[in-house]
């Protein structure tokens, strides 16, 4: 194996002009640079990692924090999107569990000691003190779906209130006026956004809002169903529901139709997300396509251009969203 003294040995260097190509250091001409990099892919050198580390002060690792079950299509799907952007990066990945409910847990130790670089955080809100202090320890990280920001913290997230409003105009359209909501658990920035979605749509269709139409619930299929049955008690149900999330979209559906009635003849549903599962489920579920790959990428380079650059200013984006129509909506019956 060849060793960082083969390399300037072969491209007529000292060993110190080699280390500094290998960590980006300025004072070395583009000829040089050059020289360095056809010799080390001639010798097929691997740096030391823990060389480079040692020199930039650097585990060129990154951890993600993801508090929602990795059996949500929705998690599937974006660490596929951070595991496509790391995976020329140079940066490995660490997945930090957490001890939240433990008094004498710090997360920021944690961090510490797993010697991460930077942070990507799913699934918390921001009233937990663990997150806000990781944001006052300017530890560089992303949060996804988490309205905070700071020195070193960024954000990124969908459109959410437009998604939800372009939902409830969709179901306008096909000619509903009794159009339920099926809320994620309020509090968090994303279910109130995605309420004031709600209640946008239906003043843009000129439809009264009212809290018999409004289900409040986590976004599993368990309790979209449950969310749905009550739906369908009410004495004048709904001829169509828009639900925060996908899985509650199907949990919904199959109440639907366990009682008896049809998607989308019935009662149209539209869903939140657009996950693989949206595609395969039958009826195709109509849903807000809201990019969760394009967002993990997103995430990633964000937080490495944060590590990679001090003066780098955190980033707040909105990520547009767009509905995709499949079978689970139809005119109103009638």
């Amino acid at each position: 194996m060849a060793s960082i003294h083969d390399v300037a040995k072969e491209a007529g260097v000292s060993v110190a002009t080699v280390s500094k190509v290998l960590n980006d250091y300025p004072d070395v001409s583009d000829k040089t640079r050059k020289k360095v990099n056809i010799a080390i892919e001639l010798l097929k050198y691997q740096p030391n990692v823990v060389a480079r580390g040692l020199v930039k002060r650097r585990s060129w690792t990154v951890g993600v924090l993801l508090t929602v079950p990795f059996t949500n299509p929705f998690v599937s799907e974006l660490l596929e999107g951070i595991k496509t952007a790391l995976e020329n990066s140079g940066y490995d990945l660490v997945r930090l569990s957490t001890r939240f409910d433990d008094p004498g847990y710090s997360f920021i130790k944690h961090c510490r000691s797993r010697n991460v670089d930077g942070v990507v955080v799913f699934g918390e809100g921001r009233d937990n003190k663990s997150i806000e202090e990781l944001v006052q320890a300017e530890i560089p990280t992303m949060f996804i779906d988490t309205d905070l920001f700071g020195k070193r913290a960024g954000y990124i997230t969908t459109d959410n209130s437009n998604a939800i409003a372009m939902s409830v105009k969709h179901l306008h359209e096909l000619g509903h006026r009794k159009i339920a909501y099926i809320s994620g658990t309020l509090g968090p920035a994303v279910a109130n956004l995605r309420l004031e979605g709600y209640r946008e749509g239906l003043r843009e269709c000129g439809i009264p809002y009212s809290t018999v139409y409004l289900e409040v619930c986590d976004y599993s299929f368990e309790e979209g169903s449950k969310a749905a049955r009550r739906l369908l008690a009410l004495k004048d149900q709904p001829t169509g529901i828009v639900c925060a999330s996908d899985m509650a979209a199907f949990g919904a559906i199959h109440e639907i139709e366990k009682h008896g009635l049809s998607v989308p003849e019935d009662i149209s549903v539209v869903g939140f997300d657009n996950t693989y599962y949206a595609q395969v489920f039958k009826p195709g579920l109509t849903t807000i396509n809201q990019n969760i790959y394009s967002i993990g990428i997103k995430s990633i380079e964000y937080l490495i251009a944060m590590i990679e650059n001090p003066d780098y200013s955190p980033p707040v984006i909105t990520e547009p969203s767009n509905l995709v129509v499949r079978q689970t909506t139809a005119p109103v019956k009638g």
